[in-house]
């Protein structure tokens, strides 16, 4: 099951992709009952309409925002892949390093992503997401993680550099308008049950600028949980961006920031290409 969240006459909703369409779940369901916390608590009402040739809207042109609620908890895990952390010249933890982002900063598969007004050190970060389905409660074992995740999508986690290094705390320069990109879809785990083997690439204007399999992660996706739970639980709708692989722009040499006109498009086995082409920040209507 793959859900998509567009916009249509100005309103978010929600829809089921059905094979090149899809089933506009909040005309079918009403807002209420077609809200993203409650589709991925409940996904009985949505499958009960697969395969019943109910498609309302063609994917061609749909324009995408991201799949993620607007009260959801995004929680990002940085330097969590070895050639990751080693690039970047850091000492090794023996914890997930986290922090949070807001979901207003992120855009949807195909929406322009945006270079700031006031840095040109925007990079790209591809991530595997994983989006929870279910209540967590407190300390919730490893174990019994991965029964809470409802399924995963493709993440550019992009960040501004200069302003991520103005301090010691990175929320600033992981936290810039319009510079994070979710998509194209949240795909359930059942479509992709050996995520582990799943191959992470992102392109840049074409050129494989980091790949990776999601096995190659330090900390995995149920052990990442656990941890989280530990000081927070976590409610259906909630999304963890698990970390990028080594190759990100900043640590090149020369460094390889993005640029008008530049196209990234980040792939994981089974959940599709999120593919986003970089635009220079107006001057004036971004809120």
């Amino acid at each position: 099951m793959r859900l998509v969240s567009f916009l249509k006459d100005g309103e978010a909703r929600q829809g089921l992709v059905e094979g090149e369409g899809i089933i506009d779940l909040t005309a079918r369901l009403g807002p209420e009952r077609a809200s993203l916390r409650r589709l991925l608590a409940n996904g009985s009402e949505v499958r009960a309409l697969i395969g019943r040739g109910l498609v309302d809207l063609s994917l061609q042109g749909l324009a995408h925002v991201a799949p993620v609620a607007p009260d959801a908890k995004v929680i990002c895990v940085g330097l969590n892949y070895a050639a990751h952390k080693a690039e970047t010249i850091r000492d090794p933890a023996d914890r997930p390093m986290l922090f949070a982002r807001w979901p207003e900063t992120l855009i949807g598969h195909e929406a322009p992503l945006l270079m700031p007004r006031v840095s040109e050190m925007l990079d790209y970060a591809g991530e595997l997401l994983a989006v929870i389905g279910a209540e967590t409660g407190r300390y919730l074992p490893a174990e019994q993680a991965m029964d809470k995740v409802w399924g995963y999508a493709c993440m550019n986690e992009g960040s501004v550099r200069d302003w991520q290094r103005h301090s010691s705390q990175v929320t600033a320069g992981k936290n810039f308008v319009g510079t994070g990109a979710v998509g194209p879809w949240l795909t359930s785990a059942d479509e992709v049950p050996d995520i582990g083997s799943a191959e992470l690439r992102l392109t840049l204007n074409g050129e494989t600028m980091q790949s990776t399999t999601i096995a190659d992660m330090i900390w995995s996706v149920a052990e990442t949980i656990a941890y989280v739970t530990q000081w927070i639980p976590l409610h259906p709708g909630d999304v963890i961006a698990t970390g990028t692989p080594a190759g990100v722009g900043s640590r090149r040499t020369p460094p390889v920031f993005l640029r008008e006109g530049d196209v990234v498009e980040v792939s994981v086995t089974g959940l599709g290409t999120l593919r986003n082409r970089v635009e220079r920040e107006p001057k004036t209507g971004v809120r």
